[in-house]
């Protein structure tokens, strides 16, 4: 067993054009001052990181990481979520998921794909030139639409979608291989990784490439009803990064897991701060440590009703009680009576 790391904060729904929000250095030394380890950055935004820059310079990478050292944190992954998007997108999201990209590629969904891609790739640079050895991103989608099954699916629709959603990925998962860095994809609705069976056939899709893990952020999981505690059970292996997110779930006589197109504050399923939804933070820190994962424990804030700045300075302290030091020795080791092979083995009757 080993012990999980943290508090670190995911800085994408902090950042701002207003003090401390707008400079690495500002944020860092917020987030230090709430009591949090590190930071997970969203490489997309420019006040805080230039992931070209990252991607080309060691020099860069080390005054960053020597910013926030100062600043008394640590940079923990980064994050590549909406260019992630972008490298499937079916047409029915293509002006929805526009403003995602840079500028020059808007309205051109070839183009905008191929700059996906290429984000994707001065990601996997700029990680390994910060040391780091897991990123997140979202997977993007081609089948979401057909989510619920009617009209009926043709044949092979789905099949057809991931086996393209692969060979897109593919050489992204080989390039981050190159530099030693794990592609964690957040396992979403929205994305065509939404669940453990999808997560798995795409894994299959892209050979059980050892790049390919998951984030798991158990809110996601509530709002769906599924079980997050087995899930840990079945897919740790593949667990390298661990978003401390809360929800809740109130199915009503109205509202069932698709909650009507109502707004968040009126949703059966939605996202609270840490601590005042319906997440046993207890399992699942339990479990993540039973299994020996040794990754960050992530705040991601996201809360229908809670202010994010009380929502991180309770987060940090929720997260700190929920880490577990494990132990180097077994609880009944007082009892142990030192016996030797010869002892056994009398003890069983073979002597």
């Amino acid at each position: 067993m080993k012990t999980i790391k943290g508090p670190a904060i995911f800085l994408a729904q902090f950042a701002g054009d207003q003090a401390p929000f707008n400079s690495l250095s500002e944020i860092g030394r917020w987030a230090a001052g709430l009591g949090f380890k590190g930071v997970q950055i969203p490489s997309w935004d420019g006040r805080l990181f230039d992931l070209a820059k990252a991607a080309e310079s060691k020099t860069y990478c080390d005054e960053v990481k020597g910013v926030l050292a100062d600043a008394g944190v640590q940079v923990t992954e980064l994050s590549t979520h909406l260019q992630g998007q972008l490298v499937a997108v079916h047409p029915a999201y293509d002006e929805a998921f526009d403003g995602f990209a840079a500028p020059e590629v808007r309205g051109n969904p070839k183009a905008r794909q191929e700059w996906a891609v290429n984000q994707l790739m001065l990601a996997a640079k700029a990680s390994a030139n910060l040391g780091l050895t897991a990123h997140v991103t979202f997977s993007g989608a081609l089948a979401w639409p057909y989510i619920y099954p009617w009209p009926q699916r043709p044949a092979g629709l789905i099949e057809t979608a991931f086996d393209e959603l692969a060979k897109r990925w593919r050489p992204i998962l080989d390039a981050f291989d190159k530099v030693g860095v794990d592609v964690c994809y957040e396992i979403h609705p929205g994305e065509d990784l939404f669940d453990g069976a999808t997560f798995e056939m795409f894994l299959e899709r892209v050979g059980n490439h050892p790049r390919c893990n998951i984030l798991y952020d158990p809110s996601h999981f509530v709002l769906q009803q599924l079980d997050y505690l087995g899930f840990i059970d079945v897919y740790h292996p593949r667990i390298r990064m661990f978003h401390v997110k809360d929800a809740e779930f109130n199915p009503s006589p109205r509202q069932g897991v698709y909650s009507g197109y109502q707004p968040w504050i009126d949703r059966a399923g939605r996202f609270r701060s840490l601590g005042d939804g319906q997440v046993d933070f207890g399992g699942i820190f339990s479990k993540l440590t039973q299994y020996g994962f040794d990754g960050w424990a992530v705040l991601e804030w996201e809360c229908c009703m809670k202010h994010p700045e009380q929502g991180a300075a309770e987060g940090a302290r929720f997260i700190e009680a929920h880490i577990i030091r494990t132990t180097e020795k077994a609880f009944d080791d007082f009892a142990g009576t030192g016996t030797d092979l010869e002892a056994n083995r009398r003890m069983l009757g073979i002597g």
